[in-house]
């Protein structure tokens, strides 16, 4: 058989439900923004470090993969370099129209949360050329946006 795997690491984009960690961000903070929600952010471990990718490059990688990606091999799906979930918030804070408050919540922490997950992408660039596209700020803001429109209907 004629198959082509992939070990995709973290990835986000508009309409994630909010149990991901951009996502849940962004709602909490158009909740905020729209008075839903007190001017507070609750948040887990901010020091893990992940690698994340707009959900939209990594269907284009999928897509690439079908067309030219070789038949047994595992590719790696991310951008190739992790972020600190701080400073995934720092960047969602930073498109709020609001002063948030961040406050820790044990319920959000992990028992056991590996510090640092970044994979090799070495291998799909170099069969399909593919490379994540979308920046993390895009990828925030779009989640953003999705948020409050969301939150206004």
């Amino acid at each position: 058989m004629d198959i082509v795997m992939t070990r995709s690491f973290n990835h986000s984009g508009p309409a994630q439900p909010d149990n991901f960690v951009i996502s849940g961000f962004c709602r909490q903070i158009a909740e905020i923004e729209t008075g839903l929600k007190e001017p507070v952010i609750y948040v887990g471990n901010l020091s893990a470090k992940r690698d994340f990718t707009d959900v939209r490059d990594v269907v284009r990688a999928y897509r690439l993969l079908a067309e030219k990606g070789r038949s047994g091999c595992v590719y790696n799906v991310g951008r190739g370099k992790a972020v600190s979930i701080r400073e995934i918030l720092e960047t969602a804070l930073s498109l709020s129209e609001t002063k948030i408050e961040v406050v820790p919540d044990k319920s959000r922490m992990r028992p056991s949360d590996v510090p640092l997950l970044e994979p090799d992408v070495s291998e799909i660039f170099s069969h399909t050329g593919w490379r994540a596209e979308i920046s993390l700020e895009k990828t925030v803001s779009d989640t953003l946006a999705y948020w409050r429109n969301f939150l206004r209907k």
